[in-house]
């Protein structure tokens, strides 16, 4: 395995814990330069801004062809990604995406909702409710979006290899455990007598 896809809620750390990994391992950090790309790539601009408009807050709403260009491009690029190695890509569906290729690693960060509401609203010196108003946006926005476009629930845990919780974990110490489940698929991956049962942990 030589890729890691990770899925986060906002206020889990998730964009901390993903630079983490990308510095520990030293592996190049794809996250929202992948929505500008795809949008280039199929020459719809407008979804761009659609894409990480993660609150709703601009009220954009491309028409279905520019979505659909824009979702075969962002496979098309994030198939690209992978088949080079050596990357984390944070978001944008990777988890379901890239979930038939056994080169990479599904990691979902996830912290309890009080926590969550406390650090967005530390993060962008906020009221708690106003936080909270963003953290439940967010969540709904991200649960609506894999379920429209790729049929799954965000919270299946099949689609992930390792869920971390950062309640008690820095982000570098949930990089480690990251990073050690890795070297373990890697080892797994390259024993002659290995097996479901064997790489399990």
């Amino acid at each position: 395995m030589s890729v890691i896809t990770i899925s986060r809620q906002l206020g889990s750390l998730g964009d901390e814990v993903a630079h983490a990994v990308a510095d520990k391992l030293d592996y190049q950090i794809i996250g929202r330069d992948l929505i500008n790309q795809a949008a280039v790539r199929a020459h719809v601009p407008e979804v761009a801004l659609a894409a990480i408009d993660d609150l709703g807050l601009l009220d954009l709403h491309p028409p279905p062809e520019s979505i659909h260009a824009y979702q075969n491009s962002i496979s098309e690029i994030m198939h690209e990604l992978a088949a080079g190695g050596n990357v984390v890509i944070v978001g944008r569906a990777g988890q379901v995406i890239l979930r038939d290729n056994p080169q990479v690693l599904h990691v979902k960060v996830i912290a309890p909702e009080r926590m969550r509401f406390q650090r967005v609203a530390q993060q962008q010196n906020t009221t708690l409710e106003c936080a909270q108003a963003q953290v439940l946006t967010s969540d709904q926005t991200r649960k609506n979006y894999l379920n429209k476009y790729y049929q799954v629930r965000w919270d299946d845990p099949q689609l992930y290899d390792l869920i971390v919780n950062t309640a008690r974990l820095q982000p570098q110490q949930a990089a480690c455990l990251i990073g050690q489940a890795l070297n373990n698929c890697v080892a797994s991956d390259n024993s002659p007598n290995s097996s479901i049962e064997d790489s399990q942990v």
